[in-house]
């Protein structure tokens, strides 16, 4: 409902990137000058200095954003005030979430979300938990799913549920036959592990500092981008993992993986995490208190 100039320049400000707010606003670069030219030809003065490939706000940039910020808080409080009196709960939200929660947790949850509110049009952005932290930061998304901890104290964080992470092995690997294994026995063979930046490889490494255990005692086999492709390498005999047990349930069925509990047990919280705003969509509220429901009634799959 607001300005479209407004809009567009309330991103770029945000974000401090023309490039970022045209694939935010799924635009294309040129709009997106165009858009933010039109209103500084409107107040007519500058509102970015542009300086060797980076952009600042002008005082008069600045002072646009502090209204821009408070304008749409207006547009919020009021679309949720009259969505509050006619009971109609639809429109777009922005959901960002780390690899192994959309891969394995999320598709489930969203299609009985979708089922009760077929109005609400989820939008889903795939990073790991650093790039889901920036985004949220960044207001790219309403909301985000991550695996580590946030420590940006500026976010509300509220912890979905527990996951247990446990090594695996493919069949007939000399730890196979163990009912469980301590880190330092498993490093003793090639290791696969996430790349940097993910919330597993964060708490494995937490894990591995509690145990004493430094770079040197690790053998690193591979670095890869997804708890598929590490499964694959581990199935394939390349070395030993330590991944989701959510991730592992077709494999452990079909008999292609083994997995060992961790002595002692490694979990982590998978966690909510957004903005302090004041005012959200209604829909937002909604899909917080869904996503809380099927956390609890969920809790044993994990």
């Amino acid at each position: 409902m607001a300005d479209r100039r407004l809009q567009v320049f309330h991103t770029v400000a945000r974000l401090l990137s023309f490039t970022k707010a045209a694939e935010t606003l799924h635009m294309t670069q040129p709009a997106v000058t165009f858009q933010v030219r039109q209103l500084e030809e409107q107040f007519n003065t500058r509102l970015f200095d542009r300086t060797h490939n980076r952009i600042s706000l002008t005082e008069a940039g600045k002072r646009v954003y502090e209204y821009a910020q408070r304008i749409f808080e207006l547009y919020s409080e009021m679309d949720n005030a009259v969505r509050e009196m006619t009971g109609d709960i639809s429109g777009v939200l922005m959901l960002g979430a780390s690899t192994t929660i959309a891969e394995y947790m999320l598709p489930a949850l969203l299609g009985d979300f979708k089922m009760k509110y077929p109005d609400v049009n989820v939008q889903l952005k795939v990073s790991n938990s650093d790039g889901i932290v920036h985004m949220v930061e960044n207001n790219v998304i309403d909301l985000g799913v991550v695996e580590s901890p946030v420590m940006n104290k500026n976010l509300v964080v509220e912890v979905c549920r527990h996951d247990q992470l446990v090594a695996v092995v493919s069949p007939g690997h000399p730890l196979s036959d163990l009912k469980s294994v301590g880190i330092a026995r498993l490093l003793e063979y090639p290791y696969i592990c996430r790349e940097e930046g993910s919330g597993t490889r964060e708490v494995i490494a937490e894990y591995m500092h509690g145990q004493d255990i430094s770079d040197s005692h690790i053998h690193l086999g591979m670095e890869l981008g997804s708890p598929e492709s590490i499964k694959g390498a581990v199935e394939a005999g390349m070395g030993v993992a330590i991944i989701s047990l959510a991730t592992v349930q077709k494999e452990l069925k079909l008999g292609t993986l083994v997995q060992l509990p961790l002595d002692p047990v490694l979990e982590r919280p998978f966690s909510f995490v957004h903005q302090k705003q004041k005012f959200r969509h209604r829909a937002m509220d909604e899909l917080l208190e869904f996503a809380r429901g099927y956390c609890k009634s969920h809790q044993e799959i994990v």
